[in-house]
C-alpha cells in the first residue's frame, strides 16, 4: 500500500511539472491585424510580436506564448508615426504625455526648425527665460544633447530627436543683429554644428523668413550644412520665401544641398498667397529635377490650408534687427512704425503682410502672453481693429507692443486643392509644425492651430479614406520609413524584427481629426493602441501615463560603435 501511495505521489508530481506552461515567448502579441510594415508594399493579415523594447516577429502567424495578446482584427497595424516638424520642446516639459500627438500614433517628435534648445550661452538662457510665455521652466542644460538627455531622464512619452538650429548657432556667436560672421566666427559656428551632431543631432535646420535667421547668406548656410553632411546628417529649411520668390527659394535650398554635400528637405511645403497658388507645378518640377540629377531633396507638410506663426513673419525684418525688445522699441517710434507699415503695403511686403494689411479677417489671433489681452484670443485681426477703431496694421503693431511678444496667429493663405495634391507626392513626409499638447491645464491659457491635434489623423482620415488622395500603404510609408531614412536613424520607421517596438494599431474606418479653427483643442480619434519602445502608452484609446520615450540619436553620435559618422 505504501508503495502505491508513493508511486501515485510521484505521478502527481510529474503531472504538475509537465502541465506547467512554457515561459512566454513574447511580452506583447498583436494578433490578426492588417499589417502595413512601412515599406509601402501591399498589406497582409498577420501578427506582430514584441519582446522587451524590440519587435521580434512580423508575419502571418506567430507561434509561442505571449504575456499579453491584443486582438487587432479589422484594424491597421503600422510602425509608429514620425512628426518631422514638432514644437513639443517646451510642451513636454509642462506635460510629458504628449497627448495630442500620442492620440494620433506619433512615436517620434523631430524638433529644431531654425531654433533649437541648445547650444546656449548664458545671455541666450537669460533671454529665453525672460521671453517665456504660458509655460515656465528653469534651464538646466547648455548644449542640445544635454537638453534631450535631460528631457528623457525626466520621463516623457514620445521619443525625441532634433536638428541643431542654424539660428541658434548664429545667435550663439553673433547675437541677434544683422551682421555677417568673420572667418573666425564662422569656424566657431561650424564647430558648434559638428559638436551637436556628435551629441546626436540629425542635421542642421534653418528658418529663413524670420529675423535673425534671414540675415544669413547662402555661403554661411552651405558651411553649416557641410558640417551636418560630414556627420551623415541633413539640411532642412523653412525657406527664404514661400510666396512671390518661392521658386528662387527652392533653388537656394538645392544649391545649399549640392554645394554642401548634405541631403536637404523643405519644411511645410506650400505656396502661400492666392497670387502664388499657380506655382505648384513649377515648384514640384524644381524638386523632381533636383532628384532626377541625383540629389536627395525631400519635403514635409501639414495637412491644413492655413499656417500659424507670429506677426514677425509680416513685419519687415529690418525692424527686428537686434531682437524682440529692439523690435518693440522701434514700433513705439511713430516714424519707424509708419515706414514699416508702408513697406508692408508695398510690393516688398510678404504674403503674411498682405493679409495683415488687406485681408485681416484671414488673420486669427491665437496666442498672447499678457493676461489683459487673452480675451482677444479667437478673434480675427479685423474684429480687433474694428473694436479699436484703427487700421489692421496699426492694430497689429499696437498688440505687439502691448504683449511684448510676436503674438501667435493663424494665416489663411493656402489653396486646399494644392494641399490635396501635395499629400500624394512620393517624397512628401508630414510635420505638424506645432506642439504636443493636452486639452487641459496650462495649454488652455492660449489657443492653437488644429494641426497640433490632428495633422496625422487628418491625413489618414480626410485625405486617404474620404478623398482617396493617396493610398493608405503609401501614406503610412511617408509617415514612417521615409522620414526615418531621411533622418538616417537606426532601427525605427519599419515593422521588422530587431527594430524598436514603436507600433500603432488604428481603425482606418474611424480615424479622424476633431479639432477646428474655432475649437482646435480636441483630441483625434481612431487610434486604439500605441507602443513606444515596447511599452504601451495608449490602451483602447486612453493614455496609460507611461513615459518610455528615448533620445533617438542621429548618425554622427560619438557613442555609436566606431564613434559615429563624423569624418
Amino acid at each position: 500500500m505504501k508503495k502505491c501511495v508513493a508511486l501515485a505521489a510521484a505521478a502527481g508530481s510529474l503531472f504538475v511539472v509537465s502541465a506547467a506552461p512554457p515561459p512566454a515567448s513574447y511580452s506583447i502579441l498583436i494578433r490578426g491585424g492588417t499589417i502595413y510594415d512601412g515599406s509601402g508594399g501591399s498589406p497582409f493579415v498577420g501578427d506582430v510580436a514584441l519582446r522587451g523594447d524590440k519587435i521580434v516577429y512580423v508575419g502571418p502567424h506567430a507561434t509561442g506564448r505571449a504575456a499579453r495578446t491584443i486582438d487587432a482584427s479589422g484594424k491597421a497595424v503600422s510602425p509608429g508615426f514620425i512628426n518631422m516638424l514638432s514644437w513639443a520642446n517646451e510642451d513636454l516639459i509642462a506635460d510629458p504625455r504628449g497627448m495630442s500627438d500620442t492620440y494620433q500614433g506619433v512615436t517620434l517628435e523631430v524638433m529644431g526648425e531654425g531654433d533649437s534648445m541648445g547650444p546656449w550661452t548664458p545671455e541666450m538662457k537669460r533671454l529665453e527665460i525672460k521671453r517665456q510665455g504660458d509655460i515656465k521652466f528653469p534651464i538646466r542644460w547648455t548644449s542640445l544633447g544635454q537638453y534631450l538627455e535631460w528631457l528623457t531622464r525626466k520621463g516623457i512619452t514620445p521619443n525625441v530627436t532634433s536638428f541643431v538650429g542654424a539660428t541658434t548657432v548664429r545667435v550663439h556667436e553673433l547675437g541677434e543683429k544683422d551682421v555677417d560672421p568673420s572667418p573666425a566666427q564662422l569656424l566657431r559656428m561650424r564647430a558648434l554644428v559638428r559638436q551637436a551632431m556628435k551629441e546626436g543631432a540629425v542635421g542642421v535646420g534653418s528658418s529663413l523668413i524670420y529675423a535673425p535667421a534671414t540675415y544669413a547668406e547662402t555661403p554661411e548656410l552651405i558651411a553649416l550644412a557641410q558640417e551636418a553632411g560630414r556627420c551623415g546628417g541633413m539640411y532642412i529649411s523653412h525657406m527664404r520665401d514661400e510666396g512671390p520668390k518661392l521658386l528662387q527659394a527652392i533653388d537656394e535650398l538645392v544649391t545649399i544641398s549640392r554645394n554642401s554635400g548634405a541631403p536637404a528637405e523643405i519644411y511645410h511645403y506650400k505656396q502661400a498667397g492666392k497670387d502664388n497658388w499657380g506655382k505648384i507645378d513649377a515648384a514640384i518640377a524644381r524638386v523632381n529635377a533636383a532628384r532626377a540629377s541625383g540629389q536627395r531633396i525631400t519635403a514635409d507638410m501639414y495637412t491644413y490650408a492655413a499656417s500659424s506663426t507670429g506677426f514677425d513673419a509680416a513685419f519687415p525684418t529690418w525692424m527686428q534687427d537686434g531682437g524682440l525688445e529692439a523690435w518693440v522699441k522701434r514700433l513705439k517710434d511713430p516714424q519707424l512704425r509708419a515706414k514699416a507699415i508702408a513697406e508692408m503695403k508695398g510690393p516688398q511686403g510678404t504674403e503674411n503682410a498682405k493679409l495683415v494689411v488687406d485681408d485681416p479677417e484671414k488673420v486669427l489671433l491665437v496666442g498672447f502672453k499678457q493676461a489683459k489681452l487673452k480675451a482677444l484670443t479667437g478673434k480675427t485681426l479685423a474684429q480687433v481693429a474694428k473694436m479699436r477703431g484703427k487700421s489692421s496694421a496699426e492694430t497689429a503693431a499696437d498688440l505687439i507692443v502691448e504683449d511684448g511678444t510676436r503674438i501667435q496667429v493663424v494665416y489663411f493663405s493656402m489653396n486646399p486643392d494644392n494641399v490635396k495634391r501635395e499629400v500624394a507626392l512620393s517624397w512628401m513626409s508630414f510635420g505638424s509644425d506645432a506642439g504636443s499638447q493636452a486639452p487641459e491645464g496650462v495649454f488652455l491659457k492660449s489657443s492653437t492651430h488644429p494641426r497640433a491635434y490632428g495633422n496625422v489623423a487628418r491625413l489618414l482620415g480626410l485625405y486617404v479614406r474620404d478623398q482617396h488622395a493617396t493610398t493608405l500603404q503609401d501614406a503610412i510609408r511617408r509617415l514612417t520609413a521615409l522620414p526615418a531614412t531621411n533622418l538616417s536613424i537606426r532601427e525605427r520607421g519599419s515593422l521588422k524584427p530587431g527594430y524598436y517596438g514603436d507600433v500603432v494599431v488604428f481603425d482606418p474606418a474611424t480615424i479622424r481629426d476633431n479639432g477646428t479653427f474655432e475649437r482646435p483643442q480636441q483630441l483625434a480619434s481612431g487610434v486604439e493602441q500605441v507602443f513606444i519602445n515596447g511599452v504601451q502608452v495608449l490602451r483602447n484609446g486612453k493614455h496609460t501615463g507611461a513615459t518610455p520615450g528615448q533620445f533617438v540619436r542621429g548618425p554622427g553620435w560619438s557613442g555609436w560603435p566606431g564613434g559615429g559618422a563624423c569624418r
